[in-house]
């Protein structure tokens, strides 16, 4: 008798969806606690610690119940082989549209264009639900209805336009990678992700926000005063105009060796009492680089890949357990 792959696999899902909540219940129960932390007295006013604890309970309400409605939904698509079905129904597309139906590539394109569609229509909902209700109700949502769904159609954009090359390249790998596809896919990925952190910032991010550079003066001053005492090699200063879809504030940095560049969010600047507050948040950020807290979570994860033998694992499964009918 073999072994139930796909059933232990779901059952593994459900495990850790249950161990999850756990954690995600007793999160919740601290963030019901109505009495403002002693390390926090004097420092965040009673107001501000009431106005971010119902934000935090909303928050948490609605992951409960996104996380149910998902774990459902995965659950049952594994459980009643609706990918193995799509599989097959995506065949048929690629041969109505006088294209070669056992082409592997073409034929897994139009299966993750169908999956994206899918995936996209299902978590609509969650994501009006989440920017127009909770995120309104406590004044921090900007976007307007038209500006979500560019965002949209801009993100599907770029998935047609860079996933087909993509993906064409993993299936080029999986089919020529023989023993060592594993090691092939992890050094294919990591050149990706390397390419992509590269180029997000400077291509992709744009179609989203305005960058603009920050003015000469007291602020740009202390930054690069900053900067300069830690040895990081700033290059470029940008504001971004995170204004048009929220109040949330941030900044960030990203580039390599000595190519770097800060992000700040126009937000932050308007919601900070003065030029200090602003630099200790940066400071915050340049600290992250200082003790190369992403390089260690970087290679980490890299790490990881390569002994869990993940992506081998994931690719024979889907072919062998879940009743996909091309091999490989």
């Amino acid at each position: 008798m073999a072994f139930p792959y796909l059933e232990a696999v779901v059952g593994f899902m459900i495990f850790m969806y249950f161990i999850e909540t756990y954690l995600d219940l007793r999160q919740h129960t601290a963030l019901k606690r109505p009495h403002l932390p002693k390390p926090l007295e004097g420092v965040v006013s009673q107001d501000k610690f009431e106005k971010s604890r119902a934000y935090s309970v909303d928050k948490s309400r609605f992951h409960f119940v996104h996380a149910a409605v998902t774990i459902i939904g995965d659950s049952a698509i594994l459980l009643l082989r609706a990918l193995p079905l799509l599989w097959q129904k995506s065949e048929v597309v690629v041969a109505n549209l006088g294209l070669d139906p056992h082409n592997e590539i073409i034929h897994t394109l139009v299966f993750l264009a169908a999956v994206t569609l899918w995936s996209q229509l299902i978590d609509l909902p969650f994501s009006l639900y989440s920017t127009f209700v909770i995120e309104a109700r406590h004044g921090f949502n900007k976007q307007t209805i038209c500006l979500f769904l560019r965002d949209m159609v801009v993100g599907l954009g770029l998935s047609v336009l860079l996933g087909p090359p993509i993906v064409a390249a993993i299936i080029i790998i999986v089919q020529k990678g023989g023993p060592y596809l594993a090691i092939y896919l992890w050094a294919f990925m990591l050149i990706l992700s390397l390419v992509m952190m590269s180029l997000y910032p400077i291509l992709i991010a744009p179609l989203f926000n305005k960058f603009t550079p920050l003015p000469e003066g007291e602020l740009r001053s202390k930054i690069e005063n900053l900067a300069s005492s830690l040895k990081f090699p700033l290059k470029k200063l940008f504001v971004i105009d995170g204004s048009t879809r929220s109040t949330h504030s941030n900044a960030y940095m990203y580039g390599f060796y000595k190519n770097k560049r800060i992000v700040i969010y126009d937000t932050l600047i308007q919601q900070c009492k003065n030029e200090e507050e602003v630099v200790a948040v940066i400071g915050h950020e340049l600290g992250h680089w200082k003790l190369n807290h992403t390089m260690y979570s970087f290679v980490a994860m890299q790490m990881g890949v390569i002994f869990s033998g993940s992506y081998t694992i994931t690719i024979w499964w889907l072919y062998s357990c879940s009743e996909f009918k091309r091999s490989l």
